[in-house]
């Protein structure tokens, strides 16, 4: 699509959705590489550990849980 062919709202809608892929996918690499970091405790082989598994569950739920407090509360 060209750019010229937008209006201003349209332009500042597809430039909002732009910033908010890019937050996400920003969360998503810090999320990824603070679990990794925190509950890979060796190499890993063709499978995760049950506790490998758990811990990145409870890592990622905390991280997002986390996450969501920080945007309400500068929200506000």
């Amino acid at each position: 699509m060209d750019p010229s062919s937008f209006n201003a709202p349209e332009l500042q809608q597809l430039l909002n959705q732009e910033k908010e892929r890019a937050m996400i996918s920003e969360m998503i690499g810090k999320l990824t590489s603070a679990c990794w970091d925190k509950c890979m405790t060796g190499t890993p082989g063709s499978k995760l550990s049950s506790s490998e598994t758990n811990c990145l569950t409870n890592c990622a739920q905390r991280y997002m849980d986390m996450s969501l407090i920080i945007m309400k509360r500068l929200q506000q």
